[in-house]
């Protein structure tokens, strides 16, 4: 038999940034719907960031089986569809066009070879050019950087049409849409590193423009970043956590159990929104084909916690402790010292020995502008970036790290932005037990849980209980200390890879 694949299965993704949606994930994001939905002359549905046009081109297969009874002439029927009941706008010139050809059958809506007749090439599915609104360097919609996106006519200016104006509704001449469905651009580079530690998220301010306009459901897929917030997304996060109208949420931790051969770092999620509901959500976490499901109040804590065994855990921690290390962690730059910072190769009389990811140097004390107090201490630290990749973990046994190696350092050391300061300690025997603490399975768990970036920051330390460093510490004591059942422990153990 020979095998006839969907072009749009087949589809490179523009980037890490802009990811074609499946059309196999697209179904399962419509499966969610009541399907009396598709049955319905008059239900109206917009993707406002149409790329392929795979979720128009699924909705108008689901239209056209459903309405066959009240509109039995096939042409009629496609015809109706397509003028009254599905709308697009594309991100960029090249996506309005091959949204028209996936649901048009031809990139001119307008022309004899087009399923149902336009009087214009656009059909329901346009693209218009936007440029960015700048103030004080940065655009009033989105933020990009004008020193980036202020780059003339010959460009991809990236000022998304739906999210660069005040009302949405003039869009489509003030339409009521029954269904808003889509997959976002997710970020823009700001002109950093625009590889998700300091990139700008887009993704939330579709959602929020969506909800403006107030449909009967919203359905998007997006990354999971804001669970536990950061940059730009504390409001959004706050936002969703506390909206009782989110009936479903379906979390992949690995990306690429959604996107194959798509690295997202904090995975990636979708939702279904339902203007009419108010209640707890039914909550899915998808990790290898394994499904766990529970239904749960979103705001049980300031951040999402991704894994249904993992809240069990964090109930038993929470029940036995009443400090956390959160409050002992130290902000980042502990020593005032960023990450680029560099001291003399040689050493020289009463220097401060300074570890960076360059190794070893060596500065005056005055350099030193933070925390100088604890400079004669032994000091606990690790890495500031998450070796996993904030849930990105392509290794061939699906364990994590989390951390990076757990260090000390001594009286007249200190370190550079790059890495997160634990704790320090009077004396080297209760650094040690400290470190022990943290090398712990049980510890690097507690952290994952409140962690879905590349970045590591005392927050994700919350759920982390402080204890006595006179001695050391194992993952059997602290199971058996916080009463963790079999299973509890074998999923820990599952996940987090040990640590010598």
């Amino acid at each position: 038999m020979n095998y006839n694949p969907d072009v749009l299965s087949c589809l490179a993704n523009l980037s890490n940034d802009e990811v074609f949606t499946p059309p196999q994930l697209a179904n399962q994001m419509l499966d969610m719907l009541p399907q009396e939905l598709f049955r319905s002359p008059d239900t109206k549905f917009l993707d406002p960031c149409t790329k392929s046009g795979v979720f128009l081109r699924e909705i108008a297969k689901r239209l056209i089986d459903g309405l066959a009874d009240k509109i039995p002439d096939l042409q009629k029927r496609i015809d109706h569809i397509m003028q009254h009941q599905l709308y697009g706008i594309a991100i960029t010139q090249l996506t309005a066009l091959m949204s028209r050809r996936s649901l048009y059958c031809s990139k001119d809506a307008s022309c004899k070879y087009s399923l149902s007749h336009f009087d214009d090439a656009d059909g329901n599915i346009h693209f218009d050019e936007i440029l960015h609104t700048w103030q004080n360097g940065k655009c009033i919609y989105c933020g990009a950087s004008q020193e980036v996106y202020d780059r003339g006519e010959d460009f991809e200016t990236h000022a998304y049409e739906f999210i660069h104006t005040d009302n949405p509704n003039t869009l489509y001449k003030n339409m009521t849409f029954d269904v808003i469905i889509g997959n976002p651009p997710y970020q823009l580079n700001d002109g950093g590193s625009g590889k998700g530690i300091s990139a700008l998220p887009l993704y939330n301010k579709f959602v929020e423009q969506s909800e403006r306009l107030n449909p009967r459901y919203l359905i998007m897929i997006i990354p999971s970043r804001w669970f536990a917030g950061g940059r730009g997304l504390n409001d959004f996060r706050e936002m969703m956590l506390n909206d009782g109208r989110i009936r479903h949420l379906v979390d992949y931790p690995k990306s690429r159990d959604c996107f194959p051969g798509v690295d997202i770092a904090g995975g990636v999620c979708y939702f279904l929104w339902d203007r009419e509901y108010d209640g707890k959500c039914n909550f899915t976490s998808i990790v290898r084909d394994t499904e766990s499901n529970r239904m749960r109040r979103l705001n049980e804590f300031d951040i999402f916690i991704r894994d249904n065994i993992g809240l069990d855990i964090v109930h038993k921690v929470l029940s036995k402790s009443d400090s956390f290390y959160s409050s002992l962690v130290y902000s980042s730059t502990p020593f005032g010292l960023r990450s680029f910072y560099r001291g003399k190769k040689n050493e020289f009389p009463n220097a401060v020995i300074l570890h960076s990811s360059d190794g070893i140097s060596y500065i005056e004390k005055d350099e030193i502008t933070r925390n100088k107090e604890i400079l004669n201490t032994y000091k606990v630290y690790i890495g500031k970036i998450n070796p996993d990749r904030g849930g990105v973990n392509n290794a061939s046994d699906g364990m994590m790290n989390v951390t990076t190696k757990v260090n000390i350092i001594g009286p007249n050391e200190i370190i550079t932005e790059t890495y997160l300061l634990l704790n320090k300690f009077e004396e080297r025997s209760d650094a040690q037990n400290c470190a022990s603490y943290f090398k712990t399975r049980f510890v690097r768990y507690l952290i994952s849980v409140a962690l879905s970036s590349m970045n590591i920051a005392k927050e994700n330390f919350k759920f982390v209980p402080q204890q006595d460093f006179s001695k050391p510490w194992t993952d059997e004591e602290l199971y058996k200390k916080y009463g963790l059942t079999d299973e509890e422990i074998q999923f820990i153990e599952s996940m987090i890879r040990p640590m010598e």
